[in-house]
């Protein structure tokens, strides 16, 4: 790697050996604590909204579906600092003091009684409501986290993807090795998220409960600073979202002109990372064409006004990113069904029998344990399968792209059938028995959290890995932030579909909203369910006949040859 081109994140004049496993070391650290932060916040935030704001189960869910999109929409104003203006470094640091802030301040306010309303019993609808500066200052502490969320999200991997020299075989295996041990921490920071945290915040106190993340998020900032001599920072270079803004001018400003030829493009020498010219979209090309060299190029052949003239480089990166837009909406349907299970399948679970045994009460976020157990069975049990299939046929027999997203989207469709089976079953028996919660027994959702889960091991994952394999490297942290993207316009959606749902369902004769209110019982949360469900199933046919055409070449091949893992004795980094 050029460390021409690089400097240290403190020092000027950085010493060798900057990057490699040292440097990750503190990455990682550093990331297992955010995770276990955030991710304590993300599994209980409806349960404290519900219980600690009075909130009905619809404002409930909006809030939390709005600042889940917010916080997922962030990391694109992230990825642009980072690119244009701070480098990551500096944009991980001020996103993790921004997310320290924002959970102190919820933690100050579960700390003090004054800050919230009074206390309601479960199923009232008389129970005062929050005050306005009250729900401001939890704002403000949910705004902060969206601001850490927006410099943290989309350059977390790719910070760490930068400590190694992926030009290199050697750089790409422990790239790969790096992205595995992220993985597997992240998990360990989610079952502690979910497990011990959630039980604290749920069954012994809210603020030790909200202490406890904004420790670690204390925990990260030092970590994080303890590597700083370590680390390999790029200098910015510049947004590609402003290149691609540029081509979409300059392709508009020339749309009268005839597609130009390849040979009236401008393809200034570049380093290795340059893209070629495709015949792909090319319409685009217009942005590249020159019309006058002397007036468009200066003495050393470059564009005078880049929002008139720009590069083949920046149109092919507009194409990669064009290029996949029919797939990556593909999986945002799917991620509606999901994002169900994290507002109202909490909500379902909160009127539900949850003890086992006499005294212990299982918190309701713990269901969100159960998707996470369903994905990581199903790859245990893929990667045995693909293990097996390649001993026995010499070849690494996966499934396709296409085939996992349309199995992924079957599954949001049978998850969100299943969640309206159940949810009516619930109903009925808290009806019948004129009981708040139902004699039901908590358990009986898993079926439709472990749809989820499998939803995500399908649909979620080859989204995320479509954004990885086929942007260039020069988009690193772009593929970050269009994912998060996805989940943003995800929850906004919701949002949408809940509000015209809530509206169309007190028209007519009903006067009583499918949502609407604190108690499940009064509702039809399965017809908004099987409301999600027939959309999913129009987003397969969506996808099987358009969103395929834009698959990448030799998809199909299941034994995707070109993407074979690599030996499981290669080198760790970490041994």
């Amino acid at each position: 790697m050029d460390n021409g081109t690089l400097r240290s994140s403190l020092d000027p004049s950085p010493k060798p050996p900057l990057g490699g496993w040292r440097a990750v070391r503190f990455i990682l650290a550093n990331e297992t604590f955010e995770k276990l932060a955030s991710m304590s916040l993300i599994a209980n935030l409806i349960l404290y909204l519900h219980t600690m704001y009075n909130l009905d189960n619809v404002d409930s869910a909006y809030v939390f579906q709005i600042w889940g999109g917010t916080t997922n929409f962030s990391p694109l104003a992230g990825a642009f600092l980072a690119d244009a203006y701070l480098g990551r470094f500096y944009t991980l640091l001020f996103g993790s003091i921004a997310s320290f802030l924002g959970m102190g301040v919820l933690t100050l306010g579960a700390a003090l009684p004054e800050m919230r309303p009074p206390p309601c019993s479960s199923g009232k609808t008389d129970c005062i409501q929050s005050k306005s500066w009250q729900l401001a200052f939890l704002y403000l502490g949910l705004g902060l986290l969206v601001i850490g969320a927006g410099g943290i999200r989309p350059c977390n991997i790719s910070f760490g993807a930068d400590q190694f020299d992926t030009n290199t075989e050697k750089g790409r295996a422990k790239l790969e090795s790096f992205l595995n041990w992220w993985y597997f921490l992240f998990s360990i920071a989610l079952v502690i998220a979910l497990t011990l945290v959630v039980y604290i915040q749920t069954n012994i106190s809210w603020t030790l409960g909200f202490a406890i993340p904004t420790a670690a998020f204390i925990f990260s900032i030092v970590i994080f600073l303890l590597g700083r001599h370590l680390y390999i920072c790029r200098i910015p270079q510049g947004s590609v979202f402003a290149d691609m803004a540029k081509v979409l001018i300059a392709t508009y400003r020339k749309r009268q002109i005839p597609r130009p030829s390849p040979n009236h493009l401008h393809d200034p020498p570049m380093d290795s990372s340059k893209l070629p010219h495709t015949n792909r979209f090319l319409v685009f090309d217009k942005a590249a064409m020159v019309i006058d060299s002397s007036m468009e190029l200066d003495e050393q052949g470059r564009s005078k006004n880049e929002w008139k003239l720009c590069t083949v480089h920046q149109v092919e990166q507009l194409k990669c990113v064009v290029g996949i837009v029919p797939i990556w909406a593909a999986g945002i349907s799917c991620f509606i069904s999901m994002q169900q299970m994290g507002s109202f399948g909490i909500l379902q679970a909160i009127q539900m029998n949850r003890f086992l045994g006499p005294h212990f009460e299982i918190p309701p976020a713990w269901m969100s344990l159960i998707p996470m157990i369903a994905l990581s069975l199903w790859i245990y049990i893929y990667e045995k399968y693909v293990e097996f299939m390649k001993r026995k046929t010499h070849h690494n027999k996966r499934f396709s792209m296409k085939m996992r997203i349309e199995i992924g989207i079957v599954m949001s469709v049978l998850c969100m059938v299943v969640a309206g089976i159940l949810e009516k079953i619930r109903r009925d028996s808290a009806i019948e028995n004129r009981t708040f919660v139902s004699p039901l027994h908590v358990s009986v959702l898993i079926p439709e959290f472990a749809l989820s889960g499998l939803t995500e091991a399908f649909a979620a994952i080859s989204v995320m890995e479509l954004l990885t394999t086929q942007l260039p490297e020069s988009l690193r942290t772009v593929a970050g932030a269009i994912f998060f993207l996805s989940l943003s316009l995800a929850s906004y959606l919701s949002s949408v579909l809940m509000g015209i749902v809530n509206r169309v369902s007190k028209t007519g004769d009903s006067k009583t909203s499918w949502l609407e209110g604190n108690d499940l019982n009064k509702n039809h949360l399965d017809y908004f369910f099987y409301v999600v469900g027939v959309i999913a199933a129009l987003n397969f046919f969506y996808f099987r006949f358009v969103g395929t055409r834009f698959l990448p070449e030799g998809d199909v091949d299941p034994r995707g040859k070109a993407g074979e893992r690599r030996s499981d004795d290669e080198e760790s980094g970490f041994r």
